[in-house]
């Protein structure tokens, strides 16, 4: 074969299994502000892990990333976290991430305040089954939200 020909061959086969391969690409690093103590921010990244993220954490307050990623505080949790320039805010379903970093709104990031239990990361052994209704919001750049996902 000639050289010419064997080198079209192989961007052609690049070409073809290349595509799925990029198509399945790892999300990006996630990094996570949390209390070294705090179970529930555990089983959350542990909720990542498991969903294809891979993820850093830092055991120190969140308060301080909080505000330097510009999350408002009444959308205020118990860890923070920034992804691919979002941040994350409390305990966000990792589906809602995943389509976060595919739609790429102009946002601050996703927020699920308080602690909703059936939450990832809320929904351990400890909760008995318990369920509240809860809205991952959507934050806005001038601080207001709007509903992302509901789950009720």
């Amino acid at each position: 074969m000639k050289p010419h020909r064997r080198n079209f061959s192989v961007l052609v086969l690049v070409a073809l299994v290349g595509r799925p391969l990029l198509a399945r690409a790892a999300p990006p690093l996630v990094e996570v502000w949390k209390s070294p103590t705090c179970g529930c921010c555990k089983d959350w990244v542990k909720h990542l892990e498991a969903n294809g993220f891979t993820v850093k954490t830092h055991d120190t307050g969140n308060t301080d990333v909080r505000a330097r990623l510009g999350m408002p505080i009444r959308y205020g949790s118990c860890h923070t976290a920034q992804v691919a320039g979002y941040a994350l805010e409390g305990h966000v379903p990792a589906s809602e991430v995943l389509r976060l970093l595919k739609q790429r709104p102009e946002a601050v990031g996703l927020a699920v305040p308080a602690m909703p239990r059936g939450s990832p990361g809320m929904d351990g052994p400890a909760y008995r089954g318990h369920r509240d209704p809860f809205d991952v919001l959507l934050v806005k750049r001038d601080g207001s939200a709007s509903p992302y996902q509901s789950y009720r």
